[in-house]
């Protein structure tokens, strides 16, 4: 059995940790050993426990904006080498065959490879665009360390080869599954009408994401607010909550969102679990992500609910949405073309047809069962 060690920046509940958990929960155990250590508390060490994987939380710094600066290097550098130091006394001696880093914003993967002798399984799940420097300095280290590279999408890889830093032949492209057991069509949801007071006969449209500076909830509105209008029985969520002590940008949103003419027909709602009830709610999700999302996880699960999606022609999103079939693609950073695809859709009342399509695509191609194997086909190499 190999022992393998994994490393995250967090422990909420959103794209990357949903991942996490649906990895190390699915393994073969006769095979291999996870043992998880996370930089905080939180649902997703709640999740990982009630399903009987060791998990463990010590305070390991994570790779975020507040860093850089010269005093932030400084306790950058020292919380790292005494927090790794950490992780190596808490496994006590355990042989670790792989250690498998799941995100870009953890390099303690790098000083416990050589600590520990083990293989390193690096998992990029971002598209890291500004500032540069970090760009290519993560790209560097990743193609100087890790032993296998996985790219959640074809889009991660290309970013990565095009830092000159990292070989085509170094980087696997791993796409994320989904549980489409759970995340199904007709999933009980009927609370969510009440809960919001939302009538039977609406039209759902929305988007469930981390609300930060490219996640495009400022497009979502720009673009949706005239269909406000337009369609008296039109209904929008946005369902997300922003990092801790960024809680300013929840209270701009907020400020938006009472701005617009028809803003009682619009529910915010921070961070829910009930993820594949909302999905299931929602006759269209918008992905309006500024920046080229690598491969959001919220589409995979809408598409398994048989809800169809609407996005920006760039990253992830293209691998999974096709154009015209499970969905549409609007211009880049055009608010007016992704309201004229959204009005499309609602017109039409294609959206049921989309999304009977969306969901046979995830089952085709996006599966956890394929997920898992390969992953465990890179474990056993």
């Amino acid at each position: 059995m190999k022992n393998i060690l994994y490393l995250h920046a967090g422990a909420e509940m959103y794209g990357a940790d949903k991942i996490l958990l649906e990895l190390v929960t699915g393994l073969d155990k006769s095979k291999f050993n996870p043992i998880v250590v996370l930089p905080s508390e939180g649902v997703l060490k709640d999740r990982l426990e009630e399903n009987g994987i060791e998990t463990y939380v010590i305070e390991y710094p994570i790779l975020r904006r507040k860093f850089f600066n010269p005093k932030g290097i400084v306790d950058y550098g020292s919380n790292y080498f005494g927090k790794s130091k950490q992780i190596i006394k808490l496994l006590n001696g355990k042989s670790i065959d792989i250690i498998h880093v799941n995100t870009t914003a953890v390099l303690e993967g790098i000083y416990l490879k050589r600590r520990l002798r083990s293989r390193l399984v690096w998992h990029v799940h971002e598209i890291i665009l500004r500032p540069k420097v970090i760009y290519r300095l993560l790209s560097y280290l990743i193609g100087r360390y890790a032993d296998v590279c996985v790219a959640v999408s074809k889009a991660v890889k290309q970013h990565l080869i095009s830092s000159g830093y990292i070989k085509n032949g170094q980087v696997k492209v791993i796409y994320n599954g989904v549980d489409s057991n759970r995340f199904k069509p007709n999933v009980e949801n009927e609370y969510l009408y009440q809960e919001w007071n939302i009538p039977k006969n609406s039209m759902k449209v929305g988007m469930i994401g981390r609300v930060n500076a490219w996640k495009g909830q400022g497009d979502f509105l720009e673009a949706t607010k005239s269909l406000l209008e337009k369609y008296p029985n039109l209904y929008l969520f946005i369902v997300g909550s922003a990092f801790e002590g960024e809680e300013w940008r929840v209270n701009e949103l907020k400020e938006k969102i009472r701005s617009i003419k028809d803003h009682e027909r619009i529910v915010f709602s921070e961070f829910r679990s009930d993820t594949p009830a909302v999905h299931s709610f929602l006759d269209i999700l918008i992905m309006p992500s500024t920046n080229p999302d690598p491969l959001p996880t919220v589409v995979l699960e809408a598409m398994s609910c048989g809800t169809p999606v609407i996005g920006y022609r760039h990253g992830g999103v293209t691998e999974m949405v096709v154009d015209g079939e499970t969905g549409l693609l609007a211009n880049v950073n055009d608010p007016k073309d992704l309201e004229y695809k959204i009005n499309q859709m609602l017109s039409e009342h294609s959206f049921i047809d989309y999304g009977k399509k969306s969901r046979e695509r995830i089952l085709n191609n996006f599966s956890e069962e394929k997920f898992i194997e390969n992953f465990s086909s890179i474990y056993d190499g």
